[in-house]
Order: structure tokens, then sequence, then C-alpha cells
């Protein structure tokens, strides 16, 4: 008796589920269960074809965004509708719908209960034309990626022969940009923006290393760049240019052991017709005259910058006569160094622990010259004052001069009105906040006429 009471309440139990289920699929038939989520939003009881239009609607939101991709003055933008950001309403409908549908007995009658009884989270399908965004990549990647450089040193005959020092080179990572980009459109997704929005994302760009270093490429410990001196020759005459560019390949390449001191005479040699040397206008006996040369003092004044800021000091340096408006171009008055050999001269001392490197770029075109010096650096800190001008005097008269280099009736100025001045500016180096050696440079500039040159030849 007792084991058909139990029969009884059994049969009835599953007449009961089995009539739930009846009428809970009859409730639901054609629609998306009950305690289904999708972005916050319960869509239980809709049709899937309410959700597809719920979805088509809010497309809105990714119409209304920008984003600004930018890597220091680099910048690309792109927006929603570019990107072709949008819901795929028709994958989220049907994910949402197929809870509890999926085929599997057990595995629904649980999504069921759980779906009616808790909530079931969905999020909604976002897509986007990846092939747009590759367009993307592929125009900032011309605009920032670098390839590293290797370095080269060629040592021969007690001179660098061949020098390039090694380069680090720049990549834009893809990967973590379209990371940034999806992020975004996520939380677009998720904060339903329905207003116009800018997203600035800066580019995530990756450091490419050489395989072969400045620092292991020789043995002088030439590891880096310790300073530059720059200058400009513009309204040189071609004889000049052509010595700049002499003279500064001679220089160029020299290494100056630890402890010497550099003599630029020494390491010019002899400035001569014999040696390459072209006639070119020179200040001699107070006067700007043809000679072999000209133009060398614009290498030593060049290579005096260079010197200065790489804080080595000093030892010999003498001011031109006259202010000579090559080297105002782009400097202060003062900065200059000339040179005649063999008494005047530039020296500066190595007082490092490794060897210094010179290198010099002449550029004819844009009529500039470039030294650069390598080493290693202790970590000294340089100081320099503007040139101040102390007192100055008027020029004189213009001059004009004959030049048989030139057609007769063809006038040519070759120098500019000069006030003579008294200029003065300071010097100082010091490493861990300690002074290592400070000095002041003064220059007494007599006053100089603007000079002419007057063809001759016939």
């Amino acid at each position: 008796m007792f084991f058909y009471s139990g029969l009884i309440l059994s049969i009835l139990f599953v007449v009961f589920i089995a009539s739930f289920f009846f009428q809970f699929e009859k409730l639901y038939q054609n629609k998306i269960y009950p305690g289904v989520i999708i972005d916050n939003i319960r869509f239980g009881g809709k049709t899937k074809e309410e959700v597809e239009q719920y979805f088509n609607e809010k497309n809105k939101a990714f119409e209304n965004i920008r984003v600004e991709l930018t890597y220091e003055d680099k910048i690309a933008t792109i927006s929603g509708s570019e990107m072709q950001a949008r819901y795929d309403s028709q994958l989220s409908s049907t994910q949402a719908y197929l809870i509890g549908r999926s085929g599997n007995l057990l595995s629904d009658i649980y999504q069921k209960w759980r779906a009616k009884n808790s909530q079931i989270r969905l999020k909604s399908v976002v897509t986007f034309n990846q092939e747009y965004l590759e367009e993307t990549f592929d125009y900032l990647s011309s605009l920032i990626d670098q390839p590293s450089e290797d370095a080269l040193f060629n040592f021969k005959d007690g001179k660098v022969k061949v020098f390039k020092p090694s380069k680090n080179g720049l990549k834009l990572n893809r990967e973590k940009t379209q990371e940034q980009v999806l992020d975004y459109i996520l939380t677009v997704r998720n904060n339903n923006i329905d207003r116009e929005e800018v997203k600035i994302i800066g580019l995530d760009v990756v450091t490419v290393y050489p395989d072969i270093t400045t620092e292991n490429s020789n043995n002088f410990g030439i590891k880096e760049q310790l300073g530059v001196g720059k200058s400009k020759f513009t309204g040189s005459i071609a004889g000049r240019i052509h010595n700049i560019e002499l003279a500064a390949s001679r220089i160029s390449g020299r290494l100056i052991p630890p402890g010497e001191t550099f003599s630029f005479n020494n390491a010019l040699g002899d400035v001569s017709a014999s040696t390459g040397f072209q006639p070119a206008y020179v200040i001699k006996d107070g006067r700007t005259v043809l000679g072999d040369g000209g133009g060398v003092c614009q290498v030593s004044t060049t290579l005096f910058r260079a010197a200065l800021n790489s804080g080595l000091p000093i030892e010999e340096r003498h001011a031109h006569s006259y202010r000579v408006s090559y080297y105002e171009q782009d400097s202060g008055p003062g900065i200059d160094a000339t040179v005649f050999a063999p008494s005047v001269d530039l020296k500066f001392k190595n007082d490092t622990s490794s060897h210094i490197l010179i290198q010099a770029e002449t550029d004819t075109v844009n009529k500039t010259l470039v030294f650069s010096l390598y080493g290693t650096s202790d970590g000294r800190k340089i100081e320099l004052t503007k040139p101040v001008i102390l007192s100055q005097t008027p020029p004189p008269p213009d001059l004009y001069q004959d030049d048989p280099t030139l057609a007769k009736g063809v006038v040519k100025q070759v120098d500019w009105r000069a006030w003579g001045a008294k200029v003065n500016f300071d010097y100082k180096v010091t490493r861990n906040g300690e002074t290592i050696f400070e000095k002041s440079f003064f220059s007494n500039f007599q006053p100089w006429q603007a000079v002419f040159l007057r063809g001759t030849r016939e």
C-alpha cells in the first residue's frame, strides 16, 4: 500500500512538471526565456526580431564616436562609421534565443530553470572592419616605424676611416593599438554613449635595438655622443666652400687619446694649393684678401663649439680680428676661434678616461657644418652663458676690392659692415654638483667695413 502511494505521488509530480514545462514552453514559444540579460538589459519575453531591432537602433552610439591615435606630432583620426563599428544584432539575438534551446535535454532544463529563477547575463556582439583598421595602422607605421641601424667602425692607419654610430629604431605596436581601440569600442557598448565623443589614445611605440651598438663595435671606449658644434656658411664663394669641406675631412676621424691635447693646426697639416686648398678670402694685415685656405676658420670655429658643448678644457683659443658674419648666422658674437699656423692655434684637452672621436659632416647644399665628438660621458654638465656685448664701435666706410675671378661689371658683397665690440661669455663645467673648471672667453673685435668685390676679368 505504501509502495503504491509513493508511485502515485511520483506520477503526479512528473505530470505536474510536464504540465509546467508545457505551459512554460507555450508561453515563451518563439520568445526569449525570462532572466536572459544582454548588456544589463532584460530581454525575457522578447522575440528575436525585437532584440535585433533594439540593437540596430543602438548602432547610433558608434556613429557618434571618433578616435584620435597620437604619437608626438603624428595623428590619425578614425570614426565609428569609418571603422564600421556596430552591434551584430542578429548574432546577439540568436545567442539570447538559444538559451534553453540547445537540443541537449538536461542542459536545456537546467538553462530554463536558471533563466526563470536567477539570471543569465550575456554581452552583445560588436563587429568592426578589420581591414580598415589595418590600413590605418599601415599609415601610422609609415610615419613612425624606423629601422635600427648597426654601428660601423673601421680604424686604419691611425685614423677612423668609417664611422657610423648605432641608432635605435621605432616600431608601432599594432596589436596593443588595436587592443586599445577595441577596449574603447567595448566601453561605448557598456556605457551606452549617446552623444558625440572624442577619445584620444596615445600609441604604444616600442624601441627596436640594433645588433651592433656603438659601445661594442670598437675597443676605444667610444660609446656615445658627448657634444655637437654647428655653424652656417651661407653666402660663401665656391673656393671657400671647397676649403671648408676639405679641412673638415682632414679633421674628421681623428682620435684623441685620454689625457692628450688636440692641436687643430697639427691635425690639419699644411694649408696651400699643393695640398688641395683653393683661393678664398682671408683676413691678412687688417684686410680681406684672396689667399689659400680661406674658410679654414669656419672649421676651427665649429670644432671649438663642439669642444665647449662636450665640456672639454680649452687650452688655446683666439678670437677673430673682427666680427665675421658667417659665425653669427646661427650664433651670438664671440663664439668663434681663428687659426693661422704656426702661431695661432685651437687646442683642447681630452680629460676623460676614454678616446674621443671627432666626426664632421659638411652639407654644401644647405651650407652647414657640424662637428660631433664621441666618447664616454662621465656625467659632466656644461653651463654656457649668452655672449654679452660690453661696448661697441661703429664701422668705417664700405670697402671695394678688385676680383679677377669675377667678370667686369659684376659687384659682389663678401663682408658686411660690423661694429667693433668687446664681447664676453662664461664657460663652466661641473660634475656631481662640483666645479671641474670654469673660464671666461673675451673677444675684442675691431670695427669692420662692408667689403664688395668688383669684377676685373674681361
